[in-house]
């Protein structure tokens, strides 16, 4: 049987750079004062760019502070100095600048971050660098300018941020957080939240409700639950209302449902449970509610935390494929096995924490759900009937008239090892492809670079080896200087440096002597190269590779109905290449007001 997600694990095997060798873990611990000299030497400095970040964020001057932060996290890591083994106030200072730096960038009322605690942790208060005071009034107004938003969001209302309606739902559905390009959409939770079924909907259908019922009695769906009428009535909502959310949820799920269930199996978790999936994201890795809760399965900052999940200045893992997935399943068995196999409870507290539902079952008096149903919160109360309805719909789709959807194919990728420190252009531009659609397939990254340690990064499926053979070349060269040029029919080395304008014995460093069987080199940037995302090459006479920046893409609005396939035929611009800009696929339903970028 043709295995119709195939992933190709390839590990890139090179000798390690310095950035490697400090994060490996294989080095000597330096002595105590080895570490306090070089903790004293670069401390100043890092607390200096931070600061400067901190101004250029009082400024507004978004990627000018994210440059600043950057340089004062590199200083360290430039150090020399093995941080994971470091200890002391060198690796206290570091740890906690990467956790201030991440809780800048996402702002949360339940998670802010602690400017005093980190000034005092690396010394940075007056007496030590006396010009470089971070002030109370500094703290004071970075704080007012990073939590205007969230204060907004208290009230749960996405309108009252913006005047327009129209201008307010174009804002979710492009959401940005952070200081550089990582985008994020809005959760279904947001909604869930405040949803209150309509008469006609709490009907309730005597046949219907039966199926339920020895749906319930046969474990017919691989685990237990209760049944009740708000079930029907939550398929009621699916089948009117809120049809438009199960269409694109079923249709979503192709995408990941495979890798989930394989991973709730290996867990040894019920299969159907992936369907919380729908439920919590709509299938979307970059979905975030307004609780701060992102990803796949939603987690809140302290709960992916507890599961595993790494959240720093370069990752936040909660937006992963497969450790996200693992760390929902780890957290559902973590959930029932507390609640002793209640899957509805361990659903709840899943929804709103253990503490939540403890208390709700201490007032009603017995751990069953629909019993502490009263106490918790509404979003609770809608959370677990919606899963077990959307689990019913997506067995029996044809009961429930959405037999007409046919899931998205699966997401297609191959896996490669690359080291520290990797830019994403350069793994776009050695995949053909571009840096929108590598951020696709890997939402957890947040900068333009993978984190200062080994890392697997997924490529287009067949662009592997490519990969492998770009990053083999680029290992000891700085990356940022770097592009990738495919070479014309029957050039040599030579022949190629005389085009680009740059030296033979450069090229050679790099590639060697013969042209690779790729037909691309790795060519260091020079005043005729221009740095630009992947384009399809167009037919054309034109021998030279080296082409103008396009003007900035055009954006339209999506009318009722729209896909990315229906606008891309409807301005005659490429199908792929439009859904790779906007990561949607072609035929998913878009909200009416989405804003669609045009390449």
């Amino acid at each position: 049987m043709r295995r119709i997600l195939l992933i190709t694990l390839v590990f890139i095997f090179t000798s390690l750079t310095f950035a490697q060798r400090q994060n490996s873990g294989l080095s000597n611990i330096q002595p105590a004062n080895e570490l306090e000299a070089k903790f004293k030497e670069i401390s100043p400095e890092a607390g200096r760019r931070f600061k400067l970040g901190l101004l250029k964020l009082q400024k507004n001057q978004l990627r000018e502070a994210k440059e600043e932060f950057n340089r004062s996290v590199e200083l360290f890591l430039e150090s020399g100095i093995n941080i994971n083994r470091a200890g002391g106030s060198f690796q206290a200072c570091y740890t906690q600048l990467i956790e201030t730096i991440y809780r800048i960038e996402f702002p949360s009322p339940a998670y802010k971050p602690d400017i005093k605690f980190l000034v005092l942790t690396c010394r940075w208060d007056k007496d030590n660098i006396p010009d470089n005071d971070i002030d109370d009034r500094l703290i004071a107004d970075v704080n007012k300018l990073i939590f205007s938003v969230t204060n907004k969001d208290e009230s749960r209302n996405a309108d009252s941020l913006i005047e327009s309606k129209d201008e307010s739902i174009a804002a979710l559905q492009d959401r940005k957080y952070g200081l550089e390009s990582q985008s994020f959409e809005p959760s279904p939770l947001d909604e869930l939240a405040k949803l209150e079924l309509t008469p006609e909907e709490q009907q309730v259908d005597t046949a219907q409700y039966e199926v339920i019922k020895l749906t319930a009695e046969n474990r017919s769906l691989g685990f237990s639950f209760q049944a009740h009428p708000m079930i029907q009535q939550f398929i009621n909502y699916y089948q009117g209302r809120g049809r438009q959310t199960m269409e694109t949820g079923l249709y979503r799920s192709g995408l990941f449902i495979r890798m989930a269930r394989r991973i709730f199996r290996e867990e040894g978790l019920p299969e159907n449970l992936v369907w919380l999936g729908q439920v919590e994201s709509m299938w979307k890795p970059t979905a975030l509610s307004r609780a701060a809760a992102s990803g796949l399965w939603q987690f809140i900052p302290g709960t992916g935390s507890r599961f595993g999940l790494r959240q720093n200045v370069y990752i936040d893992e909660r937006n992963s494929f497969e450790a996200a997935t693992r760390a929902a399943a780890r957290y559902l068995k973590f959930l029932a096995d507390r609640y002793n196999g209640n899957w509805e409870l361990a659903l709840a507290a899943y929804n709103s924490g253990e503490g939540n539902v403890d208390r709700a079952i201490a007032r009603a008096g017995v751990a069953n759900f629909w019993y502490a149903y009263p106490y918790l919160p509404l979003e609770t109360r809608n959370y677990v009937p919606s899963i077990l309805a959307t689990i019913l719909i997506a067995n029996n789709p044809h009961r429930y008239g959405f037999s007409h959807i046919r899931p998205a194919r699966p997401l297609e990728y191959d896996l490669v090892r690359v080291p520290p420190m990797t830019s994403l252009s350069l793994v776009a531009q050695a995949a053909d492809t571009t840096v929108e659609f590598i951020r696709y397939l890997n939402p957890e990254f947040r900068t333009g670079k993978t984190p200062p340690e080994p890392y697997i990064v997924r490529v287009p499926k067949g662009k592997a080896n490519d990969v492998v053979a770009v990053l083999r070349k680029a290992r000891a060269v700085n990356q940022d200087n770097l592009a990738v040029v495919k070479v014309l029919s029957g050039e040599t080395i030579d022949d190629v440096a005389r085009r680009l304008g740059v030296s033979p014995d450069q090229l050679k460093a790099i590639n060697g002597n013969e042209i690779p069987k790729q037909g691309k080199i790795v060519v260091p940037m020079a005043r005729n190269i221009q740095r630009t995302t992947y384009q399809r090459p167009a037919a054309s006479t034109n021998n030279s590779e080296t082409t103008a920046p396009k003007a900035k893409p055009k954006a339209v609005r999506a009318q009722k109905g729209d896909t990315i396939r229906k606008i891309a035929e409807r301005y005659k611009v490429s199908v792929a290449e439009t859904g790779k800009l906007n990561g949607k696929l072609p035929d998913e339903p878009l909200s009416p007001g989405a804003v669609v970028r045009l390449p």
